[in-house]
């Protein structure tokens, strides 16, 4: 089968399409043909070495596709069956040995290209707003990147627990698209001054959470925008590592809290799988969750797929379709 793979850390173009023998499911693993791959902040920092894997290695960690075998004690998959999952290495190839305990099924209503759009960063949407900070009627948040991939679904699963939403963007164009997700106010953070614009609109309270993809280039400033006690939920760094705080910092600042979470720790158990996935799901098939797809590139233009991501330039998710 076709892979990507890194051999050696580095910029875009060090992904490489080899021919490798496509991989046997062993007891408990389900072999999935995948029809598309997720693209994600993620795979930009193993590609890098920011966050360290042992070379070589396929990258990826979210993909949709159909079961084409299963491995000895598998009973909950059969062959054909529609599946997706998030959070497992490897995704960039034709195929992938996934452990069943970590595959969902997928609505009849749902694509292959939605699934694979949706579940990593839909799972994560879920989880940062009901419980890393569980967002209540008539709280405000901040959310950074509101125009990408996970950026949107926040919006929209904020506005669905009666959050107020306050998104920052760099274009007019993405400002028109969160604002018609539901967001309450967008901010132009290539021509306006977040902190001073979240200030205006709270009356100098501040926002009683700060969701922040971005990292380096917005971390302090986002301290700035909460209130006392309130909570600082930074899940990425888009634009570089976040330099090393002074815990003191959070005291002068009004006693705030500050939480770094991955997913992997949201999703301990199958159950709580099922539950995340499962509600990501249904909104989506049932028309509650809008997915935006960005652009599409085969396995040979993954370098692209990386440069598209990093771009800043997108609205929604971006695929690989092997």
């Amino acid at each position: 089968m076709r892979a990507v793979r890194i051999h050696q850390f580095g910029g875009p173009e060090v992904l490489q399409v080899d021919e490798i023998p496509t991989p046997t499911p062993g007891p408990g693993q389900v072999l999935v043909r995948l029809r598309a791959i997720g693209v994600n902040f993620i795979d930009t920092y193993h590609r890098t070495g920011l966050y360290r894997i042992s070379l070589p290695f396929i990258p990826g960690q979210e993909g949709a596709g159909e079961v084409a075998a299963v491995g000895p004690g598998v009973t909950e998959f059969r062959e054909g069956d529609r599946v997706a999952y998030a959070g497992v290495s490897g995704s960039y190839a034709e195929s992938i040995v996934v452990p069943a305990d970590r595959l969902v099924k997928l609505p009849s209503s749902i694509d292959f290209p939605q699934a694979a759009a949706v579940l990593l960063q839909g799972i994560t949407a879920q989880f940062l707003t009901q419980s890393t900070y569980p967002l209540k009627p008539g709280e405000t948040c901040l959310i950074h990147a509101a125009a990408g991939g996970v950026g949107t679904l926040l919006v929209q699963m904020a506005k669905r627990r009666g959050a107020r939403v306050i998104g920052t963007v760099s274009s007019p164009a993405k400002a028109e698209i969160v604002r018609s997700l539901g967001a309450d106010a967008v901010i132009l953070y290539t021509e306006q001054d977040f902190e001073a614009e979240v200030k205006r609109l709270t009356d100098g309270r501040g926002v009683d959470v700060v969701y922040d993809s971005v990292g380096q280039a917005t971390f302090e400033k986002s301290l700035n925008c909460l209130r006392p006690r309130g909570y600082m939920v930074l899940f990425g760094q888009s634009s570089g590592p976040v330099p090393p705080i002074d815990p003191q910092i959070l005291n002068q600042k009004g006693s705030l809290f500050l939480t770094r979470p991955s997913m992997w720790h949201y999703l301990l158990t199958r159950e709580e799988l099922l539950w995340r996935a499962g509600e990501v799901l249904h909104l989506v098939a049932t028309g509650q969750l809008k997915v935006f797809i960005d652009s599409t590139f085969p396995l040979e233009q993954a370098a692209e797929a990386h440069r598209r991501l990093a771009s800043r330039q997108t609205v929604g998710k971006v695929l690989l379709i092997p």
